[in-house]
């Protein structure tokens, strides 16, 4: 069982919600970054997501924009974000790892070699936001050969005759942007969401992860009510990019 499958597993048999916690690689230095990642698990991270800093993030609003730039700045590239990775696995085997980012940097990487490496780095699924299922054939072949779970995005707008395409292909849970917009600006409306992901529910066994509209402690404990897993990833940012400055 991967160690996606195997976190979801051991939290629903106790009736808990997944907390996935996001970082971006590098920000806002390469030994930062590698230290708020390995101190994520111990601060209650269920999964953790990792930013590929990219120079044109066209889903993420200017918190992770900002993060990605100074990722960029400090010298992160692919080779050091699954470095980081690897080290983690040194000192932890458990703890489901994604990388979150675009598919420039990817195809440029190579496909193949960037699912083996990620692979052989520890890495157990991907969520490549401007990929959508129609086009990620190139990369899907190599990511089902090398054992890494690719993840789909579902939106509020994505309808019952969309869904089966989404579905098709997709593994490890769902990624659900709870609104319409960039990360970390508008808040997610629950009386919106429920039912729609209710009818997804109907649809998959796939867990359920709902994201981009989470800002305050208020909003993950509302949405862990229907969803299986809650994303933090602008709020976390936006407390590490000054670590540097503060001393550690």
């Amino acid at each position: 069982m991967s160690r996606i499958r195997s976190k979801f597993a051991e939290l629903k048999a106790v009736n808990k919600t997944a907390l996935v916690s996001f970082i971006m690689a590098g920000d806002p230095s390469i030994e930062s970054s590698l230290a708020v990642l390995k101190a994520l698990p111990s601060a209650g991270a269920d999964i953790i997501e990792i930013g590929m800093p990219f120079t044109d993030p066209a889903a993420d609003g200017l918190t992770i924009q900002n993060a990605g730039i100074r990722a960029l700045n400090a010298g992160a590239n692919m080779v050091n974000t699954l470095e980081m990775v690897r080290s983690f696995r040194k000192s932890n085997g458990h703890t489901p790892i994604i990388l979150m980012g675009y598919a420039n940097p990817i195809f440029i990487y190579g496909f193949e070699k960037f699912a083996e490496d990620a692979s052989e780095a520890g890495v157990d699924g991907l969520i490549i936001v401007d990929l959508p299922p129609e086009e990620d054939t190139p990369l899907r072949q190599y990511t089902d050969k090398y054992g890494l779970d690719m993840i789909r995005l579902i939106t509020p707008t994505t309808d019952a005759e969309r869904l089966p395409v989404v579905l098709e292909g997709a593994s490890g849970f769902l990624y659900y942007v709870s609104i319409t917009g960039v990360t970390g600006t508008a808040k997610a409306d629950v009386n919106v969401l429920k039912p729609h992901i209710d009818m997804i529910k109907s649809k998959t066994d796939l867990p359920i992860a709902i994201g981009f509209g989470i800002k305050t402690p208020k909003d993950a404990s509302a949405m862990a009510k229907f969803g299986d897993a809650v994303v933090v990833g602008s709020a976390i940012v936006e407390k590490v990019k000054d670590i540097d400055n503060n001393g550690g």
